[in-house]
């Protein structure tokens, strides 16, 4: 996968629900939100199904985290600091 910005190539992978490309590190698939390497279960610390419907999606725009206990899981940051940017 290229970067939109520079063109570099970047290291990814598949998602295993749509199979687009996504980076390594992220967390969740950039066209269908599926969980990538980690599970809500991380972070949230519950042991029941997560509901996709009811996720708070980061206010960036650019971001694919969720907001999780104040913060996003894949910038860190918070829901008014990412709106403010």
């Amino acid at each position: 996968m290229k970067c939109p910005h520079c063109e570099k190539e970047i290291p990814g992978s598949p998602c295993p629900e749509c199979d687009s490309e996504n980076p390594l590190d992220a967390g969740y698939c950039m066209r269908c939100g599926a969980s990538l390497a980690q599970t809500v279960d991380e972070f949230t610390g519950d042991e029941e199904e997560f509901d996709l419907a009811d996720r708070v999606l980061c206010p960036d725009g650019t971001c694919t985290g969720i907001i999780v206990d104040g913060k996003c899981t894949e910038c860190g940051r918070t829901e008014k600091e990412a709106q403010e940017e």
